[in-house]
């Protein structure tokens, strides 16, 4: 399989597994040193400046974004894919909350994502 196709199953993995909250799922697609930016991060949680690094503190992340919002959902808008990157579009619902149209980057090395960033439009 090649990069690209690989860095395309992996964002569908990615989508797939947090809007079923498979929280090991999720992080198995992340090297064990990968570093995430969210801006929901840093207005929850501002000493961070946005960053979590590292699986265990993904896991404390995500696993407090499924209990305070359990019915968040990500739909897949756009999907663009090369070599290292993958760049995708969703439309964030979370009951209660108006839809927000989100943006993420990963880049991809042998088949793990290392960083990821999250924008907000």
């Amino acid at each position: 399989m090649s990069n690209i196709s690989t860095n395309k199953q992996i964002a569908h993995d990615w989508l797939d597994a947090f809007n079923n909250r498979q929280l090991e799922k999720l992080l198995a697609l992340y090297d064990d040193a990968a570093v995430h930016f969210s801006p929901k991060l840093k207005a929850l949680q501002p000493e961070t400046e946005g960053w979590v690094a590292g699986k265990t503190a993904m896991r404390d992340w995500w696993s407090g974004a499924f209990e305070r919002l359990p019915n968040l959902q990500y739909a897949l808008q756009h999907l663009i894919v090369d070599e290292n990157t993958v760049m995708m579009e969703y439309m964030r619902k979370a009951h209660g909350e108006a839809d927000m149209m989100v943006a993420e980057v990963f880049e991809i090395v042998d088949g793990k994502i290392v960083r990821s960033r999250v924008y907000h439009g």
